[in-house]
């Protein structure tokens, strides 16, 4: 991919360095040198929350630590479960401190937030069945208030509905969201909780989320934004269990969503390295397996597609956000979907994507020599930078309409 195609991606910048009285710092060697990217590099990462409070034996910590040294690496926004039936499955005791004790840690790691998600028909609080409509819906938009509330400044992105487009049509079993769905219709349930979730944290960023990448999500997203909905980002699942989906339906929808001129979040993205899931089945929840082995021929294959997927995104301007759904092998479904393996070993997918990430899209170290004004130019991917002249460094942003800077140095 040639470089101009990625120009979305890149910033420049002019840095002036001067001295505390003011002379510019003429002729220096400078280094410069990429620290973080702007764009979301995204995993899904449920298992700090056990590490992180102590509930894991002695071999699962181990386990678990050399995992997370490979995940920061790879990544820089991470999502946490907030699934109802989970965090809160006796009414009033909610898991709130377990859940912010390991989102706190995250934060200490540089790493940003998204909670997943605060309304949804499935794996929602069994205890709803026992209320009516009305207290249905106002138990859920209490749930809103308190959850996003609660972890303001620490998760500051939030899926607040889930798959709305079957959301009110769902018939595999009896729940509370789907109900007052029903009895509200999907845009006027998308309008309270987004007008809740806007309510409990004005500077979050709200997203829409779905799997239905048919005509008929662009439809409700249309709808929603005629009603006066305020969306943030268009969440886009991406779980290729029966498949890659390849370069051309990527394209088309890509193209379907960008209508709306909204940033688009890949917010689900799997590709298995073992078997694919037969194409009869409808719902992938269905395919329940014991066993489903990740195979060398699997692995090269889930490496090659998931760095053409990654690369076709990340050419796309909307696209800001790209989440691997499960950074090992086993944890949704069975599937061999991870980076790594059950054993915790790194799959050809991490090293691809680590190439990317740290390489191919990764700008320095440079050495620039600064002018007679004390200035360097400096281009590159947006994010954070380092400078480091002699024994001093200096931080800074490269962002898209980063121009010039001046430093005392």
């Amino acid at each position: 991919m040639s470089n101009d195609a990625l120009r979305h991606r890149k910033g420049k910048i002019k840095l002036t360095l001067k001295q505390s009285d003011g002379t510019p710092v003429r002729n220096a060697r400078v280094t410069v040198e990429q620290t973080g990217h702007s764009f979301q590099f995204g995993c899904s990462e449920f298992e700090c929350i056990p590490y992180v409070n102590g509930l894991m034996d002695d071999r699962q910590k181990e386990q678990a630590a050399g995992m997370f040294d490979k995940f920061f690496r790879l990544f820089n926004t991470a999502t946490l479960p907030f699934y109802w039936g989970r965090f809160e499955p006796v009414r009033g005791k909610p898991q709130t401190e377990q859940v912010r004790k390991a989102a706190l840690w995250f934060k200490s790691k540089g790493i940003d937030l998204k909670g997943h998600p605060l309304c949804w028909h499935t794996v929602t609080a069994q205890w709803l069945l026992d209320l009516s409509n009305e207290e249905i819906l106002a138990a859920q938009l209490d749930r809103i208030n308190r959850e996003v509330s609660d972890f303001k400044g620490i998760v500051d992105i939030w899926d607040v509905i889930n798959e709305a487009v079957i959301m009110p049509v769902f018939d595999k079993y009896d729940n509370g969201i789907t109900r007052i769905c029903k009895d509200l219709g999907r845009i006027r349930l998308i309008k309270k909780v987004f007008e809740a979730t806007r309510q409990a944290n004005p500077d979050a960023v709200l997203l829409i989320n779905d799997f239905d990448t048919s005509e008929a999500y662009a439809i409700l997203i249309e709808g929603c934004l005629e009603a006066g909905v305020r969306i943030d980002a268009i969440g886009i699942q991406s779980h290729m269990h029966q498949g890659y989906w390849g370069v051309e339906k990527t394209l088309r929808v890509l193209e379907r969503f960008s209508r709306f001129n909204l940033p688009l979040h890949f917010t689900e993205n799997t590709i298995v390295s073992g078997d694919i899931m037969p194409r009869h089945i409808v719902d992938l929840n269905d395919f329940q397996v014991s066993d489903w082995p990740s195979t060398p021929e699997g692995e090269e294959r889930q490496a090659q597609e998931t760095v053409t997927h990654y690369k076709t995104l990340f050419a796309h301007p909307l696209v800001e956000s790209i989440t691997w759904w499960n950074f090992v092998d086993g944890r949704w479904l069975n599937a061999p979907a991870g980076f790594l393996r059950r054993d915790y070993s790194p799959k050809p997918v991490y090293f691809e994507i680590d190439r990317l990430v740290n390489e191919e899209w990764r700008t320095g170290p440079h050495t620039l020599v600064t002018d007679d004004m004390g200035s360097v130019e400096i281009s590159g991917y947006l994010g954070t930078y380092e400078l480091r002249l002699k024994d001093k460094t200096i931080s800074f942003r490269l962002d898209k309409g980063s121009t010039e800077e001046a430093i005392t140095v």
